[in-house]
């Protein structure tokens, strides 16, 4: 198929008596990908590309067809959607204007798909013969994940909108200006005009109600919002998005907006695909679910250009991978929008010597005193405070005062209040904190820089929330109580602090890694302790089941507990050198659980390789397996060892030894990697009733942890029991006589499924960690409270963290840092 595009796309070419670089020079697609094309070489190219190659060549509506029909044939590329329209051209600059739509045109102006010409019919001798599909998504398959990605999407932030209380009286207004000449790209490049068309200007000047107005101006869809520190681009992002969901366009908006905090992207190690794809799975976990081609469905809408990125947060990038991120985004030209503070873009770009290319820009402009005016009295609720005076509100007479600019206070003061985050920080400690008066923000002595007037409002913002007050009826959920603020301030500090950890600072407050900022040596310390403590008690309680059933050996309780400290001693430390092994290699950060184990799986998810998925999952769990054998073989040589009545010569015990750890390490191994194996087999995505907020994701995953802990266990009994009989059998006179009694298998098959069992869930899954450390360590040693998940929904309900789909953010990059250096002081 690639031979087949590449020869017409040579045709079309040489018709147009243009070289290579020519065409280059007039679409806008690089002479790399050209020849790779011409040549097919290239299998990893989108509709985008061929429409402006098609646009370039002035190809009619049959051509274009033949054209892009090819990509949507072709077996090797799992992007295949509905055909992208491209950039539209006047009628009186195109002597023959191809059949596109603009980006906004309803489905039904959008062009008919090929025809497709019947086959001709088989010979009867074929007649039954399979008909071999592409492996391709269908469009309807990616299609039907847009539409409720859509719809999750527009529910999300919907509710984090009204948590942010938005419109509370009103949106604080975020107002918007064309950004400087030097941080957007030329406009013929930003309306993709042909050369020697005339640019019209753009309208780049509006406020929260016209930003989906003004994006549908810029032909070639990127845009770049810029402002101040809490100037309100995350809110205008919102904003954005859920007015595109909304347009009566389309039943459903292709692309889907989707907001992507990018702080934690680095564009060296990740591709800017693999990235929005990552996130996309942690989000909606349904998305998860394999397609033709090997790829999720995360993956295929992000190919299929179904996905607008909405970039938050390029400032938050580490500052030296901010030129590194702008050039990846510059090697793009897919649509997008990103937000960045001025400064920090301006910088990276002198770094990478060129703007987001082909792409717009905004910047967001500083509230006026008559802002403040009308919005902060209309948030002192007078009623509510109780007062029957003559009316004066709070912030009557500093208002007046601000007007007057009369002193060096007021306008420090008025400089401070320039942003809508810092309006809102005021608006919580005086208009909704009774007994504080705002006029102490004029005084000079306390505060004689902007900057202790900045600092004075963070620092009193997380004390103003958690002060002592009457349940209100919202406040019947769960976690809704009094907390002493200078605990919650310690607590939220040093989750503030562990984000801070790295190369820069994190926004992602994600419940399955905070443990993962605790020192290696604490981590494999405490992955010892439980596994020994999960082994240890599975041998006592086997033990003691077997002695009271009659089918033990009675040995007495101090060496029964001698034994059970041996075996778990020695597997916990086989743990732990796993853990640590991992540890180097980078894998330990478990993440959550996107699967769950579903008999009637395999019939139904599409895409899949169970061959290859048994075969990954076997390597893994077999060397991880062998390890805990060798460990339970040399509990068992002490064990041997310390019996009184047990006398060997050294040369037997070793012997044993080494034959033990052998055959240990392969029973335990293929059990573990049988075991594994097969269940990977079985796994299937979860379903979008899972798609994520933390909470509920949590929940998912404890659930899921259960339902694989009741598997794991008999599955991994029995395989020790018929693994062992299979080795013994394979083994036997190789290395002498072996014995492999009944009854030692079972009760080894049922220590070993409840001890490593239960030490695979806690140690090696998330939530399993999420326990150990989040809610045994870290409230043991005091950096956060028992009741960790209702802290952080308190938290998220008093407005401190917000949502990002499966994860918490502060409210503010500068709240984090504020809490973080409070902390570390």
């Amino acid at each position: 198929m690639t031979d087949e595009q590449g020869a017409l796309l040579r045709r079309l070419r040489k018709r147009a008596r243009l070289t290579q670089e020519q065409l280059a020079e007039r679409s806008t697609v690089s002479v790399r990908t050209i020849r790779r094309l011409e040549t097919g070489r290239s299998t990893d190219h989108r509709l985008r590309t061929l429409h402006l190659l098609a646009d370039a060549l002035e190809v009619g509506t049959e051509e274009r067809r033949q054209l892009t029909d090819t990509l949507d044939r072709a077996p090797e590329d799992p992007a295949v959607g509905p055909p992208e329209p491209a950039p539209s051209v006047p009628a009186s600059e195109s002597p023959e204007p191809a059949p596109v739509a603009p980006p906004d045109a309803p489905a039904s102006e959008l062009p008919e798909p090929a025809p497709i010409a019947p086959a001709p019919d088989p010979p009867e001798s074929a007649a039954a013969a399979p008909v071999v599909q592409p492996a391709t998504p269908s469009a309807g398959v990616l299609a039907d994940a847009a539409a409720s990605l859509a719809r999750e999407v527009r529910r999300r932030w919907q509710r984090e909108e009204g948590h942010r209380r938005v419109h509370d009286p009103f949106p604080l207004p975020v107002r918007w200006q064309p950004a400087p000449a030097g941080l957007m790209d030329r406009p013929e490049n930003i309306q993709r005009l042909q050369p020697g068309d005339t640019p019209r200007a753009l309208r780049l000047s509006g406020d929260l109600r016209s930003v989906v107005a003004a994006y549908r101006g810029i032909a070639s869809g990127r845009l770049v919002i810029l402002g101040r520190a809490g100037s309100g681009k995350s809110v205008l992002a919102i904003k954005f998005a859920l007015d595109l969901l909304a347009a009566p366009t389309a039943p459903v908006p292709v692309p889907v907006p989707v907001i992507f905090s990018i702080g934690s992207w680095d564009p060296t190690t990740t591709t800017l695909r693999d990235f929005l794809a990552g996130l996309l799975l942690r989000d909606h976990p349904h998305l998860a679910r394999r397609v033709p081609g090997g790829s999720t469905l995360a993956a295929a809408l992000v190919d299929a250009d179904l996905i607008l990125p909405v970039l938050d947060g390029f400032d938050e990038i580490a500052e030296a991978l901010r030129a590194a991120a702008l050039e990846t985004l510059n090697a793009t030209s897919c649509p997008l929008v990103l937000t960045s503070r001025r400064d920090e873009y301006a910088r990276a770009v002198r770094a990478a010597h060129a703007p987001l290319v082909w792409a717009a820009g905004i910047e967001l402009t500083d509230l006026g005193v008559e802002d403040l005016a009308a919005y902060l009295p209309r948030t002192d609720r007078l009623v509510a405070r109780g007062g029957e005076g003559d009316g004066t509100g709070v912030w009557d007479a500093v208002l007046e005062r601000l007007r007057a600019r009369d002193t060096e206070a007021t306008t420090r003061l008025a400089e401070v209040l320039r942003t809508p985050l810092m309006v809102i920080l005021a608006r919580t400690m005086y208009s909704e904190a009774p007994g504080r008066e705002p006029e102490e923000l004029l005084d000079t002595a306390r505060f004689p820089t902007a900057g202790h007037l900045e600092e004075h409002l963070l620092a009193g913002f997380v004390p103003a929330v958690y002060r002592r007050r009457a349940l209100e009826r919202t406040d019947g959920a769960r976690g809704q109580r009094y907390r002493d603020p200078d605990q919650a301030l310690r607590w939220l500090g040093y989750l503030a602090h562990s984000l801070s950890q790295g190369t820069h600072d994190q926004r992602d407050l994600a419940w399955w890694r905070i443990g993962q900022n605790l020192r290696t040596a604490t981590r494999v310390l405490l992955t010892v302790l439980v596994s020994t403590v999960c082994m240890a008690a599975a041998t006592l309680l086997v033990q003691g089941v077997a002695a009271a059933s009659g089918h033990g050996e009675p040995i007495g309780w101090g060496a029964s507990v001698s034994y059970a400290l041996l075996v778990g001693v020695c597997s916990g430390t086989a743990f732990g050198i796993t853990y640590a092994a991992l540890t180097v290699v980078g894998r330990t950060a478990a993440v959550p659980s996107r699967v769950r184990l579903r008999l009637s799986a395999a019939g139904r998810r599409t895409g899949r390789r169970p061959v290859r998925t048994f075969l990954t999952r076997f390597g893994f769990m077999l060397l991880g397996g062998s390890v805990l054998g060798v460990g339970y073989s040399w509990s068992v040589a002490l064990m041997s060892v310390l019996e009184i009545d047990y006398a060997l010569s050294r040369t037997e015990l070793m012997t044993i030894v080494l034959i033990n750890t052998l055959l240990y390490g392969l029973i335990i191994g293929l059990t573990a990697g049988l075991v594994f194996g097969t269940l990977a087999v079985f796994e299937s995505p979860m379903d979008i009733t899972a798609a994520a907020t933390p909470i509920r994701l949590l929940s998912v995953n404890r659930t899921a942890a259960g339902r694989q802990l009741l598997v794991l266990v008999p599955a991994l009994g029995l395989g020790v029991v018929l693994c062992g009989y299979a080795v013994v059998f394979l083994f036997q006179g190789l290395l002498g006589t072996l014995l492999w009694p009944l009854r030692g298998a079972v009760l080894l098959g049922a220590t070993g499924g409840l001890g490593g069992a239960a030490a695979y869930v806690l140690v090696f899954t998330a939530w399993g960690q999420w326990l150990t450390v989040s809610r045994v360590w870290l409230p043991m040693t005091r950096r956060l409270p028992w009741d960790t998940v209702a802290f952080l929904e308190d938290a998220y309900q008093r407005g401190v963290l917000r949502q990002a789909g499966a994860v918490y953010q502060f409210r503010h990059i500068r709240l984090q840092r504020h809490l973080a250096r409070t902390y570390r002081e």
